[in-house]
């Protein structure tokens, strides 16, 4: 039976991949953060996961939980996963989407040096590295350009898994665009906006207050990118894989896609204002990625549509409104 562990299991990406794992009869294991209010939940739908208890920070604790579990797969997810936090939290992104990951790759390296057989790993990179991008779109060979104390913490964790692979670890980094699903919660922009659309589809009224909406992002269906990793995991060859859906849109199409799947209509426009206060720092200009390569060696491919992901995610939050109502 394959052993896996993951960090970051309990959000958007790491649930699905547990339903694959369990799916095929593998053993998962989880690192969860000692204070995270969601375990409760995840546990009783997952009761034959093991959760392990931690902090990314504490680099013993998570050298020790990989000898310990001894996973034939290991998937690291866990980190900062907002932009807008890692400006605020410079410092502590660094330490867990950086650092960490450091600590996580030498542990598998001395496991896999001690018990004499392979482990596995996959890092969740990140297109934030690639920031002032400067050719459209970005494929493996893109130069890392990060914008960001999120991008740049995910570029030193990227670049680690490169020398790690060099070690003889077979460490899969996949470059993933934003991926999205009703999972995503709501401090993240796409289930903001499917959230109050889904609201103003069902009330009749109501604005969804939002930054930059010409910023464009290259848009897939998580479960895909999760399918993704897999691949990656077991192929042949370690390597750097793009994972994107190859078209990008703007925050205004997303919410414009989003508010007339709520039944809206063409007066979407007035149930969206800018809001100075979600503006970054300074914001990647156009992310659309080239995933040639993820198709071509490890015959993956997206499976969702941009129209049909936002509808998924809008009717999903138009059910909970319904409900609550």
């Amino acid at each position: 039976m394959r052993r896996v562990l993951v960090t970051g299991i309990t959000g958007q990406d790491g649930g699905y991949l547990v339903e694959q794992l369990l799916a095929e009869g593998c053993e998962v294991h989880g690192f969860v953060h000692d204070k995270d209010a969601t375990v409760p939940d995840f546990a009783a739908a997952y009761p034959s996961v093991v959760l392990h208890p931690g902090d990314l920070a504490d680099s013993a604790g998570l050298a020790a939980l990989v000898q310990e579990v001894e996973p034939d797969e290991l998937y690291n997810f866990a980190g900062i996963s907002s932009v807008a936090f890692s400006w605020e939290h410079p410092v502590l992104t660094a330490e867990l989407s950086g650092v960490a990951v450091a600590v996580l790759l030498q542990a598998a390296l001395e496991l896999q040096e001690r018990t004499g057989r392979p482990v596995r790993c996959v890092q969740a990179s990140s297109a934030e590295m690639f920031g002032e991008a400067e050719v459209v779109p970005q494929d493996e060979r893109t130069a890392i350009r990060p914008v960001s104390p999120y991008g740049a913490a995910k570029a030193y964790a990227h670049h680690m898994a490169g020398v790690y692979r060099g070690r003889g670890l077979h460490v899969a980094s996949c470059i993933l665009f934003n991926h999205e699903s009703p999972r995503r919660p709501t401090t993240f922009v796409t289930r903001k906006i499917t959230a109050a659309a889904a609201r103003i589809g069902v009330e009749g009224s109501g604005v969804i207050r939002l930054g930059n909406l010409d910023a464009k992002r290259d848009w897939g269906w998580a479960p895909d990118y999760v399918a993704a990793m897999v691949l990656a995991a077991r192929h042949t060859r370690p390597d750097d894989f793009v994972v994107a859906s190859g078209t990008a849109h703007t925050v205004a199409q997303f919410a414009e896609a989003a508010l007339r799947r709520a039944g809206v209509g063409d007066t979407w426009h007035e149930h969206v204002e800018v809001d100075p206060a979600f503006l970054r720092p300074q914001d990647a200009p156009l992310m659309v990625g080239d995933a040639s390569k993820a198709h071509r060696e490890l015959g993956w491919a997206p499976t969702v549509s941009f129209d049909e992901l936002v509808g998924r995610m809008v009717d999903a939050d138009l059910a909970l409104v319904r409900a609550e109502a």
